[in-house]
């Protein structure tokens, strides 16, 4: 294998108590390391003082090789927590959603593009039944459902190029009409995933739009000014494929009325909205090819007119000097920083919120987020759950391993973490789309 990435100055950690036991806080470069590392109940802290300078370890191109779970290999979790398969053979797994009778629907985005239905059983160890929803739906994703409540009336789908609707009565496995085009012409390809969320007064619905390169395609033809790239988007105008991409999307829940509600987000692949604050989260993957520990990922609440940085900046004012150093100095400033930054190259997708109802209680309102895992570094990183304190609804900008276990060596996998979700009894479910995959994590004291 290439050479290992490189651990980066003296650690400095402490060993506190949590509400499952004790872990152990890793702070400024101690923060960054590889798989060998991870462990539940591990916390890790990244400011933006500790991003790496560019290139300061190689950049190495190390694609996980996806294998079946070899027979000596088990998840690893936190004291009093368990974790077991709720479902098996699901090519292709992606985004969990909670119906309000406790359904639990998946997004299955290729082979075929569909909709999975499961009623869990009366303990929620397993589903009794299994239904297929829609297909047809080529790199189906994001799913809501609308209006917010007990009493929904459609299915919302992100899918190629745009979002679909299918009416809806709870209860229903099997969509009952067809599919009805909600938003048409969103951008393909690239960063192809799109995700769905509603405010929860169902007066505006977000869609997640990737870019489609890592640095842009094209610096000719810049915006005079950040308001002009807020307002009209007329930097993506420019760069023609990157049009209306890297940003958070707000339409009307009947796909009017489109607004960029965030730019300069490079790929937001996980949206959800706090519970009792209506307040918008993304959940990031940033940009790659300037070395395995640079920049880090992150997850992030999303402000209403704010800009991220793509492609000049990231996590502040730290140059990317790919699109061109020091030609957009009026942006340098300007730039939001994000809430909570993720180990380089980790590929955060997923994000969920703890209602409460299982988990200790000191939990309820955390957020849970799945890593996807790495391909941009020597040594892979991420492939597990973590979670992400918060405190008076805010999050506390660290991070704490509490699903590990998946990787196999330097260059195997034997899963790769989608999304995750708390079921109607407080259990959590996150997707697993390598081997097709959807476990359940419960908790006993």
């Amino acid at each position: 294998m290439t050479r290992p990435s490189m651990l980066i100055g003296a650690a400095l950690s402490a060993v506190v108590l949590s509400g499952a036991g004790a872990q152990e806080l890793r702070t400024g470069r101690a923060a960054y390391g590889d798989w060998r590392t991870d462990a539940p109940g591990v916390t890790r802290k990244i400011t933006s003082a500790d991003v790496i300078q560019p290139l300061e370890t190689p950049s190495v191109a190390n694609r996980s090789k996806v294998v079946a779970k070899p027979a000596d290999a088990a998840l690893q979790t936190m004291p009093g927590f368990a974790v077991a398969p709720f479902a098996t053979g699901l090519a292709g797994a992606r985004v969990l959603r909670i119906a309000p009778n406790g359904d639990i629907f998946l997004s299955q985005s290729r082979p075929d593009g569909k909709v999975t239905v499961f009623r869990p059983s009366a303990g929620g160890e397993k589903a009794d039944r299994i239904e297929t929803f829609a297909t047809g739906l080529k790199d189906a994703y994001g799913i809501a459902f609308y209006p917010p409540g007990p009493e929904p009336k459609f299915v919302y789908v992100g899918i190629e190029g745009g979002v679909v609707r299918f009416p809806y009565h709870v209860g229903d496995m099997t969509a009952s009409g067809p599919a009805e085009r909600i938003v048409s012409g969103l951008p393909k390809g690239g960063h192809w995933t799109r995700d769905v969320v509603f405010s929860p007064d169902g007066g505006s619905m977000y869609v997640a739009v990737g870019s489609a390169s890592n640095v842009a395609v094209d610096m000719e033809g810049r915006p005079a000014d950040l308001a002009a790239f807020e307002k009209s988007h007329a930097l993506g105008a420019a760069y023609g494929e990157e049009e209306y991409r890297a940003t958070v999307l707000r339409y009307t829940p009947d796909g009017r009325d489109r607004s960029i509600y965030a730019a300069g987000i490079r790929n937001c692949s996980g949206l959800a909205v706090q519970p009792g604050t209506g307040v918008v989260f993304c959940a990031t993957n940033e940009r790659d090819l300037l070395g395995d520990n640079t920049p880090p990922d992150y997850v992030t609440s999303v402000k209403p007119g704010a800009f991220y940085g793509w492609p000049w900046y990231y996590l502040g004012d730290h140059e990317d000097e790919r699109p061109g150093g020091g030609r957009r100095p009026d942006l340098k400033g300007q730039v939001t920083m994000p809430d909570v930054l993720i180990h380089p190259h980790s590929a955060p997708l997923g994000i969920s919120f703890n209602g409460g109802g299982m988990f200790p209680a000191g939990w309820t309102g955390d957020a849970f987020v799945a890593l996807h895992g790495s391909w941009n570094r020597a040594l892979h990183t991420g492939y597990k759950i973590v979670r992400l304190p918060f405190k008076d609804g805010k999050p506390m900008g660290e991070y704490q391993d509490f699903v590990t276990g998946f990787t196999a060596g330097d260059e195997n996998v034997w899963g790769r973490p989608v999304d995750v979700v708390f079921a109607k009894d407080g259990s959590m479910l996150f997707s697993d789309d390598g081997n097709g995959v959807v476990y359940r994590v419960t908790y006993k004291p």
